[in-house]
């Protein structure tokens, strides 16, 4: 029986997922991570944390379609089982997302709908279903963003998603608490990834108005927050509960 603890990143195959999965493999985590089409990337991703020495696993997950949970959860049970000879895991990282910009006044409800179904929907039904497998005294973290807290227009409906999440989540700590389980939020500013790509083509100068009202004067990268992830499943974040770490490197103040 594997006694390393084992972390789950959904949309680990890309982007701040695969950076936090790396982190976490770093800091010595095993890993179930989660791609919706791209197995290819997945698998990549898989490779590189066993080069860092751990052990990791790729499975197919589309968090935005809530019936397919009951059998991703079996199919979770069965790796544990059989790689790890385990029946839970320990962290739970709901970083899995879509982008899709638009005024308020110009919001589609299936726009809307679609946001909804993986950025709020979608983890607050997973947690869910994956409670029996999350072990005591683990962990969730869950992604926002900076534009809960300051505003950019064009992200009206995902910002309230994420505003959502970040009011689930002080719930989850206290409703989880008597099992040990901590529940925190990850809030980054704009990060130069596949999933801001689009934003900043369409916009040249968003990069540099975006790093002239930050503080620290510059956009982040990823490796600004996967470590946050990592420490968060560690145990010098034992006493760490129902906060809202926000890295944006002091944007807006």
């Amino acid at each position: 029986m594997s006694t390393s603890k084992i972390a789950l990143v959904t949309g680990g195959s890309r982007g701040l997922g695969r950076n936090s999965a790396l982190h976490l493999a770093q800091a010595g985590h095993d890993l179930i991570i989660t791609y919706r089409t791209q197995e290819a990337e997945a698998q990549e991703a898989v490779a590189q944390i066993e080069a860092l020495g751990r052990q990791a696993v790729a499975l197919p997950l589309d968090t935005g379609r809530t019936a397919t949970f009951p059998v991703f959860v079996a199919a979770v049970n069965e790796q544990l089982q059989h790689k790890w000879q385990r029946a839970s895991f320990d962290f739970l990282i709901n970083n899995a997302g879509i982008d899709a910009r638009s005024a308020f006044a110009e919001t589609t409800e299936e726009d809307f709908d679609n946001l909804l179904n993986v950025h709020f929907k979608g983890v607050y039904f997973l947690t869910q279903n994956l409670l029996p497998l999350l072990a005591d005294g683990g962990g969730v973290v869950n992604f926002s963003t900076g534009l809960a807290r300051f505003t950019t227009p064009g992200y009206a409906a995902y910002a309230s998603m994420k505003g959502a999440v970040e009011t689930l989540t002080k719930y989850m700590a206290k409703e989880l608490g008597g099992r040990g389980i901590r529940a925190n939020v990850v809030a980054p500013g704009i990060i130069k990834t596949d999933f801001t790509a689009a934003a900043r083509e369409a916009h040249p100068q968003l990069e540099q108005y975006m790093s002239a009202n930050t503080a620290l004067g510059r956009i982040g990268e990823p490796d600004d927050i996967g470590p946050i992830v990592a420490f968060l499943c560690s145990d010098a974040a034992r006493w760490v509960n129902a906060q809202r770490l926000e890295a944006s490197g002091g944007y807006s103040l």
